[in-house]
């Protein structure tokens, strides 16, 4: 297995579980009534009804041919597993209960998951042409796990599915449609229907002799190409490192190309996208018998309290975010560049930039917090701003807009409320061709 798979795995596992299980991870809470919230498809007929999902996931993608390219299919998805809590009566008779008290545990009736990953493919696209159907199947199963004064019953319906594969030439590339059907017969209940579903679902896909182009940002020469493919109820990226584009996502959750987990993540959270730091704080202020009650419900629980206890100083303080150094050795440089396929309105670009240290060039001059000024107003239509004409400031901050533009925001020298204003962030602002530094 590559690395760059294992990234994408990492990534897909990410997927696979989101919405999982809901702070506060206790089987009684309302936000646990409807856990399963992303990727479901639900039997014949269930959305139509109301008792569950509907039952397709399909997409279109664009595959540039190097020579005879080949793709490869993974399905991947969860199996909702109905574990059930049943004390011993007498002899080897039991009774289904919400809750099993043992001398080692606690234990309540619990819908767990099992993932399946089933791999289709090579498909010659050369050959491929229209749609190419394989059956999905996962068998039932029942296991019974025994315990002191009684036992857990888990117990699996069975899953079946299809995955069409169909490939057509469009402006001198391949375009690749797939879909993933559960093919179930009609539910009676919204429990038979999510006991029946295919949870979480998703596809990762690799091809060989060929690479995948980039629908969120296609070249010029796939632009129209891209515009005509169609998705129901996915969003698909490139995956793995950036400069990898044989490997393709199909997340049932918006994501952007080349998806990463966060190095500073301890462990997956499960709840939604919740902020690591912000869960984790939440989890530190639960109570014994809330901790105890989240532990009963599942193991995937337990071990998220497990680690946010036992997390150290340092790895708290790295769930903060990432800060950089101001006072670090070299040459200081001016507002970086956001990295390559982060917009402005990603969380991640406010990593990037920092007003308080950041610089712009006026005049051959690097200007930053702390450089005195002398002010020129032309730009804005202010009539105070004549009031500044030739007033001496002192740089607090400086900005980048969404358009590009700079901002640099200063405080007067002789405003007698100078150390107040700097102090409450009260500052005037001006672009830095209204500024002339003045080069101690």
């Amino acid at each position: 297995m590559s690395a760059d798979w294992e990234q994408v795995r990492a990534v897909a596992d990410a997927v696979l579980y989101e919405g999982y299980l809901l702070y506060p991870y206790r089987a009684d809470s309302q936000k646990n009534q409807s856990r399963w919230q992303f990727g479901v498809l639900g039997p014949t007929g269930a959305a139509r009804t109301g008792i569950g999902e509907d039952s397709v996931l399909s997409t279109q993608l664009l595959v540039r041919p190097h020579d005879r390219p080949e793709v490869s299919v993974v399905v991947r998805f969860l199996q909702l597993q109905r574990r059930t809590a049943e004390r011993r009566c007498s002899g080897q008779r039991f009774e289904a209960v919400d809750e099993l008290v043992t001398a080692h545990g606690v234990w309540l009736t619990w819908d767990e998951a099992i993932e399946h990953e089933i791999q289709f493919g090579p498909f010659d696209l050369a050959e491929l042409g229209a749609a190419q159907t394989c059956h999905v199947a996962v068998r039932p199963g029942a296991d019974i796990e025994y315990l002191e004064g009684g036992r857990l019953v888990r117990s699996r319906r069975e899953l079946r599915g299809e995955l069409t594969v169909a490939c057509e030439p469009d402006d001198g590339l391949l375009r690749l449609s797939l879909s993933i059907t559960n093919t179930a017969a009609p539910a009676s209940s919204k429990d038979d229907a999510i006991a029946v579903s295919l949870i979480g679902t998703h596809l990762v896909l690799s091809v060989a002799d060929g690479e995948f182009v980039s629908l969120l940002d296609p070249p010029a020469d796939a632009s129209a190409a891209a515009s005509r493919c169609k998705h129901q109820r996915c969003f698909p990226v490139l995956a793995g490192p950036p400069e990898e584009s044989r490997l393709m996502l199909v997340s049932p959750i918006i994501l952007y190309d080349h998806p990463e987990i966060a190095e500073q993540s301890g462990g997956t959270l499960y709840d939604s996208t919740e902020i690591d730091e912000i869960l984790t704080l939440r989890i530190m202020t639960m109570t014994d018998q809330e901790k105890a009650q989240a532990r009963a419900t599942d193991p995937r629980a337990a071990h998220i309290i497990d680690r946010c206890e036992s997390m150290s100083p340092e790895a708290m303080l790295n769930l903060h975010g990432v800060l950089r150094n101001p006072h670090a050795s070299g040459e200081p440089g001016l507002i970086p560049e956001l990295p390559d396929g982060i917009e402005w309105w990603d969380p991640l670009a406010d990593g990037a930039v920092d007003p308080a240290v950041d610089a712009v060039l006026v005049n051959g001059v690097r200007v930053s917090r702390g450089s005195r000024v002398r002010l020129h107003p032309s730009r804005r239509a202010d009539a105070q701003d004549l009031f500044f004409v030739d007033k001496i400031a002192h740089v607090t901050s400086v900005h980048e807009d969404v358009d590009g533009e700079h901002h640099l925001g200063v405080v007067l020298d002789d405003d007698p409320a100078a150390d107040l204003h700097e102090w409450y962030g009260r500052y005037l602002y001006f672009s830095p061709d209204e500024v002339e530094p003045l080069v101690q």
